[in-house]
């Protein structure tokens, strides 16, 4: 963070497990202490104007959306300007907790967990959400509307930073390389059995959800285990990793992305189709049993609507349970107001028919 009044660098922003600042400043520092004092327990950004003596407060918590704030450093006086999502009652809203766990091999997995606000956190039933990319930062602590409304309806919900998962430093984020349906799924089941240790979830009322690499994972997930998830959502999600690499009408397609990284990264078609076709849940759809909401954008250039196709196809094939819903406005994800309404019912439904909170 850098005060032009003053031409310096006074401190840097980080983003852990929780949040913070680091000022380099002793003015900064302590205009800091004084607004964490006035909004505790928030994660408060600060502006400060080029002149004059008022400086602007951003400030959210992992039930607060966040909200604006002025503060005038001379009369020593924070005044609230505008909320970014009024009708969101932060009163309301469940927490979002930072946890980590032990996977398998010993890696330490961190992962964010919401629980319910009206239930004892004990034996409740558990949605996996598994964020995409894969190689991103899927959470953050910070107010998210997924967890919360899934929360709502009645669920824990355990959002974990697998192997592959950036923000968390190169150990992690490399030791998911080429672990597609593998290292990468394993880290998903090690925090549901995680979570059944400590008598939080019942372990026999588990649905796994995602959307793009986290969709690719819910269907790898009901094809490799499919004794220990009682339904999926998959929406926007990977269904072929050959496909992944052969569609010409994808946005990546030709770029030197797919020509060289993601062969490192996921696996080279050539050299590794035996590992591709194992850990290709369209490869393994027989082995799917469980109901699946599939959704998926007509106009979705990043991963096109084919792969969704071909998996409700063999999953009606061999009888398997498919709710089947496109979007024909939309892409990689769903942004309409009317489509995220009709989704998000439809999720709602899809679990209290398959895994009863």
């Amino acid at each position: 963070m850098f005060d032009r009044r003053g031409n310096k660098l006074v401190g840097l922003r980080y983003d852990g497990p929780l949040p913070g600042a680091a000022w380099f400043d002793a003015d900064w520092a302590r205009l800091q202490k004084t607004v964490d004092t006035a909004l505790p327990n928030r994660m408060n950004l600060l502006q400060r104007a080029d002149t004059g003596s008022r400086a602007l407060v951003y400030s959210y918590s992992d039930t607060d959306p966040g909200s604006y704030h002025l503060i005038d450093l001379d009369a020593r006086r924070l005044e609230f300007v505008a909320a970014e999502r009024k009708a969101v009652k932060p009163e309301s809203m469940p927490a979002r907790k930072p946890v980590r766990y032990t996977a398998r091999d010993g890696l330490e997995i961190p992962a964010y967990l919401t629980l319910p606000r009206d239930k004892d956190a004990k034996g409740l039933p558990l949605v996996l959400y598994v964020h995409g990319g894969p190689w991103v930062r899927g959470a953050h602590w910070a107010w998210s509307p997924e967890p919360a409304f899934l929360a709502a309806l009645g669920y824990a919900v355990l959002e974990p930073e697998f192997r592959g998962s950036t923000g968390w430093g190169k150990k992690l984020q490399m030791a998911g390389w080429k672990q597609w349906g593998r290292a990468m799924q394993d880290d998903l089941l090690d925090g549901v059995d995680w979570l059944a240790r400590e008598g939080t979830i019942d372990a026999k009322r588990v649905c796994i959800m995602g959307a793009s690499y986290g969709g690719y994972a819910v269907m790898m997930g009901l094809a490799r285990d499919p004794e220990r998830w009682r339904c999926g959502i998959n929406y926007v999600g990977v269904t072929d990793i050959n496909l992944f690499f052969d569609v010409t009408w994808a946005d990546y397609a030709r770029s030197d992305w797919i020509k060289y990284a993601a062969k490192e990264m996921i696996g080279d078609p050539d050299k590794d189709a035996a590992m591709l076709r194992a850990a290709s849940p369209l490869e393994n759809a027989a082995r799917i049993k469980a109901p699946v909401l599939m959704a998926y954008g007509a106009l979705d250039v990043r991963v096109p609507i084919v792969h969704g196709e071909k998996m409700r196809d063999a999953l009606a094939k061999q009888g398997t349970p498919v709710e089947w819903v496109v979007y024909a406005e939309e892409g990689h994800g769903f942004l309409l107001e009317k489509n995220r309404f009709d989704f998000y019912n439809r999720v709602a439904k899809f679990l209290v028919a398959n895994n009863p909170p």
